[in-house]
């Protein structure tokens, strides 16, 4: 999953675009993207704005949050069951806790306190394994950008933040960086 957002705070900031990619004993059953305008429109920092190039005008055009998170639950729910303590999402995701928090709060602005009920608390994040690799000096980066680490990688990405090309790259890394075998 990837997110695009008003800013850093998940607190203050909302999201604005939400990439899912559901795999399911290897495969990829179901990925969607999600537009929702901001609860806030007066929290937007123009720095966010600069990075993803998603406009106050195009955001204006978008689903209000509560129509999108019911949509989103519903989308969820054909791959989980909420109610079954060991079914549950593994989030999976380029610096995922980033993602992880703006989705809490998601579910937290929309009155829904029951996040844990769609998702493990356990993530899988190549970012993670590559501070792992550069801690034993076996890999070395002037940056952990996620367009920095795909190109180091020769891994095509051409849509930077843009979610849904993002998780898509990102799962193109996490298959290089764990010889192509990953788990929660």
């Amino acid at each position: 999953m990837d997110v695009q957002t008003t800013g850093l705070s998940p607190i203050r900031k909302d999201m604005i675009q939400l990439a899912v990619i559901v795999e399911i004993d290897g495969k990829v059953v179901a990925e969607k993207q999600f537009h929702m305008q901001p609860f806030d429109y007066n929290a937007i920092e123009e720095k966010a704005l600069a990075i993803h190039g998603i406009t106050k005008e195009q955001m204006k055009l978008f689903p209000k949050p509560d129509v999108v998170f019911k949509e989103l639950k519903d989308f969820l729910g054909k791959h989980v069951n909420k109610y079954e303590k060991l079914d549950k999402f593994h989030p999976a995701g380029y610096n995922v806790n980033f993602d992880i928090e703006f989705i809490k709060h998601f579910w937290k602005k929309n009155g829904d306190t029951y996040f844990g009920s769609w998702f493990n608390y356990k993530m899988i994040d190549p970012m993670h394994m590559l501070h792992q690799l550069d801690a034993r000096g076996t890999l070395a980066l002037p940056n952990y950008k996620l367009v920095d680490v795909c190109s180091h990688f020769g891994i095509p990405h051409t849509k930077a933040h843009e979610a849904l090309a993002d998780i898509k790259a990102t799962k193109e890394l996490l298959s290089e960086v764990s010889g192509g075998k990953y788990s929660p």
